[in-house]
């Protein structure tokens, strides 16, 4: 319970940045564009630890962090997207 509600409650903006990292790498528009979302969900993954930490302490304060954990995940995930290129080699020929 005190890493699957903060796990889940981070899956909803999480799957819509990588929806939306993954929609603008689809309609070729610039880098900065494509990172938007991932610095984002960084930032906003800063700013709930630093609230945790700082503001409201104890075990509901760590469950706040354990959120901010998988914000970041989905974040750097996101960037990873945003920069790679994956190239998938349909057919090879053998021999």
């Amino acid at each position: 319970m005190f890493f699957g509600m903060p796990f889940l409650i981070s899956m909803v903006p999480g799957v819509i940045v990588l929806f939306l990292t993954w929609w603008l790498r689809k309609k070729n528009v610039s880098l900065f564009i494509k990172l938007l979302p991932s610095i984002g969900t960084v930032i906003s993954s800063f700013a709930i630890l630093y609230v945790s930490l700082e503001f409201i302490r104890g075990f509901e304060g760590a469950g706040y962090g354990v959120l901010a954990f998988f914000l970041l995940c989905y974040g750097v995930a996101a960037y990873f997207l945003a920069t790679k290129r994956i190239t998938v080699i349909p057919n090879t020929k053998k021999g």
